[in-house]
């Protein structure tokens, strides 16, 4: 992590650390995963982009989701089937896009309506270099902004979820999002994601609990 990078300069951003100085060594000589090693030995989970982007935390104490137990399976990946299963997700955005280590070698963003990947390159530098390429868009940081302004902050362990889904039609009115412990939000998606992976264009979209269709998982 050279003094120059785009990583470098994502830290020179940060708003952390989350949780108590730590050392961390994932086994790796080199990729993402040993990156990830590196940034969190040197500032313990962070916000970034007016809190428009998380990246956790590793450890008992601390603010907002632990790396490790945000991983275990039964947290909110159950909910996935196996949609997330090689996923190694180390932080999210605020609408709960995963940011994650896939296989080990690639980076990639997860959406959490539909499970869809995007992969953004083979190390932490490239997906730092994403975000600061547009971080109003990959980082969200006017829509966080805009919205804490407006609705107050956000709790670490908080993220929005939307009233009518995305893949449902849903839009960015701050009136369409409810603010959600962000486990509760990923375990509400997790069947949602189930049902989109698969679905023909044009298909109804069911959720479970619900007679007919409906867009809204608070009633």
């Amino acid at each position: 992590m050279t003094a120059d990078s785009a990583l470098q300069q994502l830290l020179s951003r940060a708003r952390g650390p989350m949780g108590p100085a730590i050392e961390l060594d994932f086994g790796w000589e080199s990729g993402p995963l040993a990156e990830l090693g590196q940034v969190l030995s040197t500032m313990n989970g962070f916000f970034l982009f007016n809190a428009g982007v998380q990246v956790f935390r590793a450890g008992e104490e601390g603010l907002g989701p632990d790396l490790l137990a945000w991983n275990g399976e039964k947290t909110w990946k159950d909910t996935y089937d196996d949609l997330a299963d090689d996923l190694f997700c180390f932080g999210q955005d605020i609408f709960g896009t995963q940011f994650a280590v896939m296989e080990g070698t690639k980076v990639v963003a997860f959406s959490p309506e539909d499970a869809e990947l995007t992969e953004l390159g083979t190390s932490l530098n490239d997906w730092a270099q994403w975000l600061l390429d547009d971080p109003d868009v990959n980082g969200t940081a006017s829509f966080a902004y805009a919205f804490q302004k407006e609705n107050g902050p956000l709790e670490p362990d908080d993220r929005l979820i939307p009233r009518r889904f995305f893949v449902a039609g849903g839009g960015y009115d701050f009136d369409n999002f409810k603010v959600v412990d962000a486990v509760t939000a990923m375990r509400i998606r997790g069947p949602i994601a189930q049902q989109v992976f698969d679905l023909p264009d044009g298909a109804t979209l069911r959720l479970p609990g619900t007679n007919g269709t409906s867009t809204n998982p608070f009633g």
